[in-house]
């Protein structure tokens, strides 16, 4: 059994040792497989905002070990966490975090341009992407022009653009109206069934949810069970 992602016993403090000292996460043990569709879930202040960033490599545990496939990314550093954040992750965020001067195109294209693809194969990859979320006549509007939906569209083409390891959806459906957001969840439903990419969502939505394989509760920074 192949696990993309395991955190074990990964704790993060903030303040620590100060009267403000907050434990964000307390313990966190979580083991992913490859082409996993699975949910992390928990209300504000739970914990699941600071388990992302610290399994997608956006901020350092303060304790604990964390691994994508088999290496330690816990004690890397910046160097190193960039290079994996280019190659293994994909990132969708609720406010789809596009750059809104970069057409559609432009804006999937970016990831592969930090990679340094040729123009000629970004254009191609990036068209086709679009394409495959429904997009494909909307390659040269910029992000004003598109509706939200439309809009994640790019952003979920955008963080598949270097084929990544694993996807994490934080929030994707938070700024959309809920018919909009079932589309999105079924462009990852499908991303998940056709091409067996791994993908985690974070949500406090039990609606989203119940559409994914697995989903692991977070609780005062706890890992309180997990739902098939």
């Amino acid at each position: 059994m192949k696990y993309v992602l395991r955190c074990e016993n990964v704790w993060k403090t903030y303040n620590e040792g100060t009267p403000a000292e907050v434990r964000a996460l307390q313990g966190i043990d979580l083991k992913i497989k490859e082409g996993d569709f699975v949910t992390i879930m928990g209300s504000s202040g739970s914990g699941k905002s600071t388990l992302l960033n610290c399994i997608g490599l956006l901020d350092v545990p303060t304790k604990g070990n964390i691994f994508i496939e088999d290496r330690d990314i816990s004690k890397l550093d910046e160097e190193e966490r960039v290079l994996i954040r280019r190659d293994k992750i994909g990132f969708v965020f609720q406010f789809f975090n596009l750059i809104p001067s970069m057409t559609a195109i432009q804006n999937v294209e970016l990831p592969m341009v930090f990679k340094g693809f040729s123009p000629e194969k970004r254009i191609e990859r990036a068209r086709k992407l679009l394409e495959d979320v429904g997009l494909g006549e909307r390659i040269n509007s910029l992000p004003s022009k598109l509706s939200g939906g439309e809009a994640q569209r790019v952003a979920i083409a955008r963080a598949l653009a270097n084929d990544p390891l694993i996807v994490f959806a934080d929030e994707p459906t938070g700024n959309l109206d809920s018919e909009t957001g079932k589309s999105i969840i079924e462009i990852f439903k499908s991303l998940n069934k056709n091409n067996n990419k791994t993908i985690v969502l974070i949500t406090h939505d039990i609606n989203v949810g119940k559409q994914t394989e697995k989903i692991f509760n977070i609780s005062d920074g706890k890992i309180k069970g997990e739902k098939e």
